[in-house]
């Protein structure tokens, strides 16, 4: 089977338009990670102190 190489004209339109749900998804959870890891770090931290 050939590989056909795509046009990536729809790709630059879509920089323009608002991001997709599945987009905004993956950024929140990307940010749910890093919440997660530093409230993680925050709390071993004190409980070493501690």
């Amino acid at each position: 089977m050939a590989k056909r190489k795509k046009p990536n004209h729809h790709n630059q339109t879509n920089v323009a338009h608002k991001p997709s749900k599945r987009d905004r998804r993956m950024k929140m959870i990307v940010y749910l990670m890093i919440i997660a890891m530093l409230g993680s770090v925050i709390t071993t931290g004190l409980a070493y102190i501690l």
